[in-house]
């Protein structure tokens, strides 16, 4: 192997991908971004995101940016011969992940038990919309039914607005991270004990997970938290102020940021007023500190304030558009916009790696597969690799 490319951390881990559109596709991205070799099993249509999102030249950059490092196998399940070639790819397996609805798999002939059967030592991996059980276990689920009945909806926004989905699919991104961290940690555990592990993960759980100090301070208190919008819920003065030529956002989350704060905007005084003694009064006191902090922005432009409260220790920045992230000289020292190379279509830009290895950083080894691409590759070789691949006990 060229010093260049050391081995990635799951090399040698082979997984097929039942899933489409987003919180599957995403977790298994993960995976073939940390070295697995990645089949994805796609109904003879294909994935429904192909035709999704921006298409340029007939390619979607959407299906190209959350498929990356996996490999396409045309499959129809109700073939009997195809049904038979994926039961062939499961026994040469480490894990089979999908994002069907409760039953569909076992609807399929491929419940548990029987991939077990199939696979000793097998990890398996279901996402769905509520959980494996439950009184809501057969509706239908996706990204806003879980934002809003997480509660996380309702904690955003403002006061006097309605409750706010997250612009980005965040339950759908946070299954996908949880299942992708769930099946990596099972097959951590097999490598150690031979033993097979099922992950359950669902997106209104993953959500519910991301409630945070909310959930936290309602369990403490009872009290139901309300929407602050850009106003943080238990710090102030925190959030977006309006400097001459643009808003800027500012976060001092405790005594010595608010401190550092009123310093650099030659608000000193303010420290010693016992009104603002701890976070709980200054939130109480928060409009009149807000009113306070812009008054000061106000009189500068926002690049200024930037580097005089950053040189003053207080976490400040512009508010980025999608954009304008992507030309700030940090997000571009990182590399969280990286060209792939298509073979047909060009240079694709997707998004980067936000884990960072030192010793075997993650890297594109194959670009989104086309439509069934590598069905003669495969599913002539599974005998073969079968008979040289031994089941894991």
């Amino acid at each position: 192997m060229p010093a260049s490319h050391p081995m990635l951390p799951l090399e040698g881990m082979r997984i097929i991908d039942l899933t489409r559109v987003i919180s599957g596709p995403f977790c298994t991205m993960l995976l073939g971004d940390l070295g697995a070799d990645v089949i994805k099993i796609e109904a003879p249509e294909g994935d429904t995101v192909r035709g999704q999102g921006a298409l340029k030249d007939g390619l979607s950059w959407y299906f190209a940016g959350y498929n990356r490092n996996k490999r396409s196998v045309v499959l129809n399940l109700k073939d009997p011969d195809d049904h038979q070639a994926l039961i062939e790819l499961v026994k040469g397996a480490d894990a089979v992940i999908e994002n069907f609805r409760p039953g569909v798999m076992d609807r399929l002939g491929l419940g548990r038990d029987r991939l077990l059967e199939l696979r000793p030592g097998l990890v398996t991996c279901a996402i769905t919309g509520f959980g494996a059980d439950g009184p809501y276990v057969r509706r239908p689920a996706f990204d806003f039914i879980a934002q809003a009945m997480s509660g996380f909806m309702a904690t955003n926004g403002a006061a006097a607005d309605p409750p706010l989905r997250s612009g980005p699919p965040i339950s759908d991104l946070t299954a996908g991270l949880y299942a992708a961290l769930g099946v990596t940690a099972a097959l951590l555990r097999r490598e150690r004990t031979g033993e097979p592990e099922h992950v359950d993960v669902s997106l209104t759980n993953s959500m519910i997970s991301m409630l945070s100090y909310l959930a936290l301070d309602y369990f403490a208190s009872g009290q139901v938290p309300a929407r602050t919008g850009n106003d943080h819920p238990i710090a102030a003065p925190y959030g977006l102020f309006n400097a001459r030529d643009g808003a800027i956002a500012i976060a001092p989350n405790d005594d010595v940021f608010f401190g550092r704060l009123m310093d650099a905007l030659g608000l000193g005084e303010a420290k010693k007023d016992p009104a603002f003694a701890s976070n709980r009064l200054r939130v109480a006191q928060r409009d009149k500190l807000n009113a306070m902090v812009e008054e000061v922005i106000s009189k500068r432009n926002a690049d200024e304030w930037i580097e005089r409260l950053n040189a003053a220790g207080v976490p400040c920045c512009r508010v980025n558009s999608v954009e304008s992230v992507f030309e700030d000289p940090q997000v571009q020292s990182q590399d969280m916009a990286i060209d792939v190379d298509h073979p047909g279509y060009g240079p694709v830009r997707m998004l980067g790696f936000p884990i960072k290895f030192r010793n075997a950083p993650c890297r594109v080894r194959h670009p989104a597969p086309g439509l069934g691409q590598h069905n003669g590759e495969i599913l002539a070789g599974i005998k073969a690799a079968n008979t040289n691949t031994p089941p894991r006990s």
